[in-house]
């Protein structure tokens, strides 16, 4: 192998790496000074009828503690109602449900499993809400967070307004100590975005939608909160991210479900941005389209450029002591992310490889959904991450 090639195999991923987590909200940092979105909300509003809507199969376990928590959230009683559609669920969840009828939840069911795409396009017809909101089951929204989502549609700019995920565990678990630290990165590139021509993809946690944006036709194996940015944009309007808008989202109980999610969620977004492509172009969508290839397309090559890259370290590492020493060191992290790995159905990891071990499924998933996408064929229908209650986090 020729110099040149060895060394523009070690060069390329690592320009790519370093534009991708360092570059890109550089220059982001440096477009929010000439390009903000102007913050219209005040503390007096007429507000406007919201549904909130929460896709459920077979939730039993939390289902009673989500609604519970949808009650108490402080929003006018007369301006929202709270949907739940079961995606034909065989457990309690719809007797469940059930018993809320007389305190102003409605329920939705699916006659058979469509996945949770199908069951949100079913029930879209019947919400009367200006303003759709989208939440899961496993996670918890602040009692204080919906009025600062909904207060941004007084912009007329505005067409989505996405919450702020705030990752949380047990006090004693160490489960996933990379994916906090990880959360709070994505959060902070929104913010970002935000102030220079909006986020490219909303939290599917909590999200608020414009009505007629939210029933605009999308295939149901497509992902809706990812596409819904780009239906947003697509219409004209801006997405944003609310800081004060908090939601809080459990760890996933272990790596290895963690990993599997992972998988399923780039799959279906590798997926939803090509059914979307022509959002990528600059000519038409501007720093928009620049946005959502950094921010995505990017994110998703650096790991086959980082395979790229290891294997031009390895090849120089016979003439290069630099690359002998770095290639010590891949195989040092490798053995503990390979450690870490090992032990990622347990539910718990020790710290000393619980943090490679989630670099390692992070972009081991995106090579995985990669390689599903090109593939082809259909994901089975969609089954919920299973996370451990909030109310046991910290």
């Amino acid at each position: 192998m020729s110099d040149v090639m060895v060394w523009s195999l070690i060069i390329g991923p690592l320009i790519l790496a370093m534009y991708t987590y360092i570059g890109y909200p550089l220059i982001l940092r440096l477009l929010a000074r000439f390009e903000r979105v102007s913050d219209q909300r005040s503390g007096e509003h007429d507000w406007p009828m919201v549904s909130i809507t929460l896709a459920a199969y077979n939730e039993e376990g939390q289902i009673r503690g989500t609604i519970e928590n949808l009650l108490e959230i402080d929003y006018p009683t007369d301006r929202r109602e709270i949907v739940v559609v079961s995606d034909a669920s065989t457990d309690r969840t719809d007797e469940i449900v059930s018993e809320y009828l007389n305190r102003g939840v409605k329920l939705i069911r699916a006659p058979e499993r469509g996945g949770k795409g199908a069951a949100e396009a079913a029930a879209a017809p019947h919400l009367r809400g200006e303003v759709i909101v989208n939440t899961d089951a496993s996670v918890r929204i602040r009692p204080d967070a919906l009025k600062p989502l909904i207060e941004t549609f007084a912009h007329p700019a505005v067409g989505l307004a996405s919450g702020r995920d705030v990752s949380v565990s047990r006090l004693d678990d160490d489960v996933n100590l990379g994916e906090s630290g990880y959360v709070g990165y994505e959060m902070w590139i929104r913010a970002l975005e935000t102030r220079v021509s909006g986020i490219v993809g909303a939290s599917g946690c909590f999200y608020a939608i414009r009505a007629h944006l939210h029933r605009a036709p999308l295939p149901a194996s497509l992902s809706r909160d990812f596409a819904s940015a780009m239906i947003t944009r697509e219409h004209g309007y801006r997405s944003v991210s609310v800081d004060e808008a908090i939601c809080l989202v459990p760890r996933a109980g272990s790596l290895g479900r963690e990993y599997r999610r992972k998988v399923r969620t780039i799959t279906r977004g590798m997926r939803t941005l090509w059914y979307k492509r022509r959002l990528l172009d600059p000519a038409r969508f501007g720093l928009f389209a620049w946005m959502l290839f950094s921010h995505k397309v990017c994110r998703w090559l650096v790991p086959w450029a980082g395979l790229a890259a290891v294997v031009g370290i390895v090849a120089a590492s016979t003439t290069m002591e630099w690359a002998a020493w770095a290639s010590f060191g891949i195989g040092l992290g490798s053995v503990l992310a390979g450690a870490g790995w090992l032990l990622k159905d347990r539910p718990r990891v020790p710290r000393l490889f619980s943090v490679p071990a989630f670099l390692l499924a992070g972009n081991a998933a995106a090579i995985h959904a990669g390689m599903r996408v090109l593939r082809g064929g259909q994901d089975a229908v969609w089954e919920p991450t299973r996370r451990d209650a909030v109310a046991a986090a910290r």
